[in-house]
This record gives structure tokens, sequence and C-alpha cells, in this order.
């Protein structure tokens, strides 16, 4: 079985992911802020809507969950209990899904907001995570109902997923984290190049994503706490108590904050 995952861009900057199963023609959409580009992009592909799923219950991500519920009436939407979404099937951490026999296992990524959650996909013995708006590409979201803590605490559990898995954010905000994440480790060398790529790539419409873990534990601050260059470029810009991972994931996150 074949199974391709496409980028749906939505409003600015967000994206979202469709699962294409090449052999029968069906289609799981993650996180359908909007329902048209989603229409659009099934009836140009001849695609069959059978599953949505979502990662938190912020508008981008569920706005268009309704119209392709009653334009798609078979579809079979997969959600938390607080997502604000008249779900099918309700998840929560540990919960397992199926994308046609493949396992998907759910994980609570807190933070961002009390409820989020992450899927991860293993396709041939490779993981997809699809990480909403938990973690982005050299960034992580702003905590709006859940806390500095449980995000800190997802990110770690995010980055024990082995270094090769595909990591699927919902926004195109790789640029802007790269030039934060530079502000704090200047001669990361990793950075830079990724930033030069990531606004040459942008610039011709083409998503920086999907990245790997890989990747990210070079370029991504919020992942590299204990760095000694991330510890120092945070000393410069405030002062801070100890140099725990939460408090410089923390300092770091107010420093996003008003960068």
């Amino acid at each position: 079985m074949s199974i391709r995952i496409h980028p749906i861009k939505a409003f600015n900057d967000n994206y979202i992911w469709i699962l294409i199963n090449e052999s029968n023609k069906q289609a799981i959409v993650i996180d359908p802020g909007q329902a048209a580009p989603v229409v659009a992009y099934l009836e140009e592909s001849e695609l069959e809507l059978t599953s949505i799923w979502t990662t938190h219950h912020h508008y981008d991500h569920i706005g268009g969950v309704a119209e392709l519920q009653e334009s798609y009436p078979m579809t079979h939407l997969v959600a938390h209990t607080e997502h604000n979404v008249d779900e099918d099937q309700t998840i929560k951490d540990g919960s397992t899904v199926s994308a046609w026999g493949c396992s998907v296992q759910v994980w609570d990524v807190s933070g961002h907001t009390a409820s989020h959650v992450a899927y991860i996909l293993d396709i041939d013995g490779s993981k997809h995570c699809f990480c909403g708006d938990t973690l982005f590409s050299a960034g992580c979201g702003r905590v709006f109902t859940g806390t500095i803590e449980q995000l800190h605490d997802s990110f770690e559990r995010l980055n024990g997923l082995p270094a090769d898995t595909l990591l699927y954010p919902a926004h195109e905000y790789t640029a802007s984290n790269l030039r934060f994440g530079l502000s704090i480790e200047p001669d990361n060398e990793a950075m830079q190049q990724a930033l030069a790529q990531a606004e040459d790539i942008t610039a011709q419409g083409i998503p920086t994503l999907p990245v790997t873990l890989e990747h990210e534990r070079a370029i991504n601050v919020f992942l590299r706490t204990q760095e000694a260059s991330v510890i120092a470029g945070v000393k410069s810009e405030m002062n801070i108590e100890d140099e725990k991972s939460l408090t410089i994931f923390a300092a770091l996150r107010e420093l996003k904050n008003n960068f």
C-alpha cells in the first residue's frame, strides 16, 4: 500500500495535511481550518474523504470540519472531547487510530492548548508525526490554555522519537523562527544554512515541511535547552534563576513572544 502525504495551503500560513491512499483513492485530512481548499484538492485529485483528525480546538484547525462533514457525510471524525467538534471517535493520550490498517498512536502533547494531541503514524517502519501547533520547525507554539511546563514536557516526549521521524507542523513559520534562533545562537551554522534555504524555497512557494527530528535537534533552540550556546544566549538577554531545561525553555518562549 502506498500512502502519500501532501500539504494543502490554507489562510496565510496554515498547512492542512492530507494522507492519500493511492491504491483506493481515499484520503484523510488533519486540522482542516478551511473546507474550500480541501474540497478543491479532493475534487481535482478525484479523492474520497474518509476521515478527519484534529490536533486541537483553535478555529484555524477546525473551522472547515462541519462543512466537510456535510459535503462528505460518511467521513469519520477523530477528535478529543475538548476540540469543539462533533466527533465520531473520541481520542486521548494512548488511543489508537487506524489509517488503512496502519497503526496511528495518539499522544498528549499539551502546552499550546490543554488538550492538544499529536498523531504518530507508522508507515513501513518509518514514523510520521502530525504535531499541530506544539512544535514548529525551529520553534514551538505559544502557550494559550496549556502551561509552559506541559509544553516543555511535550517537547521532551517528542524528542524521544527516532531521529529519522518526519515532523509535520501545521504552520509555515520556519524562516521567522530561525531568525529568532539566530538571535540566541548567532554562530549556529546549521541554523544559518537552514534560514538561507527556508527563505529561498518559501519565496518559490514551496513548503519547508516536513522536517526530520534530527534536523530539528540541530536548529530548534527549544530542543537545545541544555546546549551551552543556548544557555549563554538566553543569559545575554535576561536574568534567569538557574540553568534547568524548563527554566531555559520558559525564557526562550518569553523572548520569542517579544521578538
